[in-house]
């Protein structure tokens, strides 16, 4: 199914919007989201270094300019955090190390690259810190883009979701209300000055969260092939 006249996909939402307007949403036929490296899509040098920035911040090798990767107004959102800033967003990315002993990339294959959308399924290998135990993830990556952007050496991300089964996220009940939870109360233990350059960030522009009843194709979220 094409998103080609989607407004995320051809990047006709203006860049003042908040992050909460780019939310892209979908469901799949199959939850294995397994990167096959050797059908990855090859994407421009600016967009390549893009999706570089952010696998390594999954790979727990946060910095201050991998960070500025996102807006202001950014919105992450996967399986266990729901974060509407950019501060919110440095303080989850800067609290990995101190939770994971290692995090590395097993591989990644774009499956699309439109104007206003790159999604990539990626494979990441978590090794805890408390117990001697590798779990290796994957999950299908959807990246929207800031419009003002799109073109730039430096390519920002409005929306970052991350989903590991097939089913889109309701945004409602206890397990959202965890997410949201756990992302404000990162940002009380993190008092790092790398978080600290993004405080500002906190009163950036933002919607009220968009809740949907269901995580499935009647909570607006259409089925696609990948």
């Amino acid at each position: 199914m094409s998103d080609n006249n989607h407004p995320i996909a051809t990047g006709t939402i203006p860049s003042s919007a908040p992050g909460e307007n780019f939310e892209p949403r979908q469901t799949h036929s199959s939850e294995d989201y397994t990167p096959d490296p050797s059908k990855s899509i090859p994407l421009p040098p600016n967009r390549q270094a893009l999706v570089d920035d952010i696998i390594a911040l999954y790979s727990c090798e946060p910095t201050v300019e991998r960070v500025k990767r996102y807006t202001s107004d950014c919105v992450y959102d996967d399986q266990f955090v729901y974060a509407n800033d950019r501060y919110k967003m440095a303080g989850q990315w800067f609290a990995l190390p101190k939770l994971f002993k290692a995090s590395k990339n097993e591989g990644y294959q774009i499956v699309k690259n439109e104007p206003g959308l790159i999604q990539f399924r990626n494979a990441q290998s978590w090794t805890f810190k408390l117990i001697p135990k590798t779990a290796t993830i994957n999950a299908l990556v959807s990246l929207s883009l800031d419009p003002s952007t799109t073109d730039s050496d430096f390519i920002q991300v409005k929306y970052h979701k991350d989903q590991a089964n097939d089913k889109d996220y309701s945004h409602e009940g206890l397990g959202f209300s965890f997410k949201k939870w756990q992302a404000d109360q990162v940002m009380k233990h993190m008092d790092s000055p790398e978080v600290k350059v993004f405080e500002k960030d906190k009163d950036a522009g933002k919607e009220s969260v968009r809740q949907y009843g269901s995580g499935g194709k009647e909570g607006n979220a259409p089925v696609k092939d990948l």
